[in-house]
């Protein structure tokens, strides 16, 4: 049973990301270069965070102390990317195979975020899913049978909040929307302390706030990116 519950947990994390990249990216080379430097910016951010964990000894056992320094670094490096990317619009657009990834200006906040998504992800399951291959673990010492998938799903959530955040965020700078800016900090502070509830077996206590986000989110992002009841109803319908 162990390797099967690895692929279903790898799947339940991973297959949307997965399918996002291969129909919307691994066909650009500019946008596959901007996904790797943005989860590059996500490792330096977990660096710094896992320094300043490291530095300041009497909180090591503070979880929600790294938890927070570790979401404004994320958010910081956020910032540093869409400053970059802005800056460069111009030499992208000179080099890029398609030009809609300057003339849109979503799509570069949309590839970014996803490369923020896939790496969190990875390292918040990696771990995991070494655990799960066996032998026989349906719970790590003991504890629920549930922890397994309900940190595959939860990661799910983290990958997308994350595509989701930096489209509200990148525009919120373009526009100078202020509240959206605080919206998507406070959310990602929010849904991250929340994952502290997992270690008291409180998984649906984290879950279920965690994935009402999630929505909210999405359909902020949705909005902010231009989209409208209409042009959804033309998606479903494939028109």
């Amino acid at each position: 049973m162990t390797l099967p519950e690895f692929f279903g947990c790898t799947l339940i994390a991973f297959g949307t990301p997965f399918a996002l990249f291969v129909f919307t990216i691994a066909n650009d080379s500019l946008r596959i270069i901007i996904l790797i430097a943005a989860a590059f910016f996500w490792l330096l951010s977990l660096l710094l965070s896992s320094m300043l964990w490291f530095a300041i000894v009497p909180l090591r056992d503070v979880l929600a102390f790294g938890v927070v320094f570790s979401v404004l670094f994320q958010e910081g490096f956020r910032y540093i990317i869409y400053r970059i990317l802005r800056s460069t619009e111009h030499a992208l657009h000179a080099v890029a195979e398609d030009t809609r990834i300057t003339e849109n200006k979503h799509i570069l906040a949309y590839v970014s975020g996803l490369g923020f998504g896939i790496i969190s992800g990875l390292f918040a399951l990696v771990n995991v899913l070494a655990d799960m291959t066996g032998p026989g673990t349906m719970g790590l010492k003991g504890g629920s049978e549930m922890f397994f998938v309900t940190s595959a799903v939860q990661v799910l959530s983290i990958v997308l909040l994350h595509t989701f955040w930096s489209v509200i965020f990148f525009n919120a700078f373009d526009t100078n929307n202020y509240l959206h800016i605080f919206y998507v900090v406070g959310s990602h502070l929010f849904v991250s302390l929340l994952t502290l509830l997992n270690a008291d077996g409180l998984y649906w206590a984290s879950l279920v706030p965690n994935y009402v986000v999630t929505i909210l989110t999405g359909v902020l992002a949705f909005k902010v990116a231009g989209g409208t009841s209409n042009s959804f109803k033309r998606f479903l319908m494939c028109r």
